[in-house]
């Protein structure tokens, strides 16, 4: 069964700090179990490349092997639904959180690439259903913290994100970027 999250710390952040891992552990979360050459093909990766990732992403647990039939394919899955990095874990191992993080921004700016290149064959109902914004606030960091947490509430009252539990009638997968990102006493455009 998978657990909802992981928080990652400065000994797990090596693990995954990689955007093939970030891109692989993203896939088998958002479609369940899979295997390295299956993954290769969503990718564009070689399976060794795919395999060796993935033996990475379980060395520190963020995937597990699943026994599925018989034969000589490994299934793996996703350990977690979710991955946390805590600034103060960050601050611990800095070149590894940058990397992760980069990694994450990577992974988001495909996938908003493809829902852009999807939007002429998306169907009419979804259009006043999808926003791509950007807010400029002035907010004080106790500000900052409070509308972080206001919105994470407002996300988990919605959340239905297990690829193995049946979704109601007529809902799609959509995903929710929520980024705060203060630039103190950095860039002020």
């Amino acid at each position: 069964m998978t657990r909802d999250q992981v928080r990652l710390r400065a000994e797990t952040l090596r693990g995954i700090a990689h955007p093939l891992r970030v891109r692989l552990l993203d896939l088998l979360r958002e479609d369940g179990p899979s295997t390295a050459t299956r993954l290769a093909e969503r990718t564009g990766q070689s399976s060794g490349a795919t395999s060796y990732h993935l033996r990475q992403l379980a060395a520190y647990g963020f995937v597990v092997e699943e026994a599925r039939g018989p034969g000589r394919e490994r299934w793996w899955r996703a350990a977690h639904r979710r991955t946390t990095l805590r600034s103060d874990e960050a601050r611990e191992s800095p070149v590894e959180a940058e990397a992760y993080l980069r990694a994450v921004a990577t992974e988001y700016a495909d996938r908003v690439d493809r829902w852009i290149s999807e939007a002429a064959t998306r169907p009419r109902e979804w259009d006043d259903a999808t926003a791509l914004n950007s807010h400029r606030l002035r907010l004080t960091a106790a500000e900052a913290a409070r509308l972080v947490s206001q919105v994470e509430a407002v996300i988990a009252g919605y959340r239905r994100e297990d690829p193995n539990e049946e979704a109601p009638p007529g809902t799609e997968r959509v995903v929710v970027h929520f980024e705060v990102l203060p630039f103190v006493r950095g860039e002020s455009r």
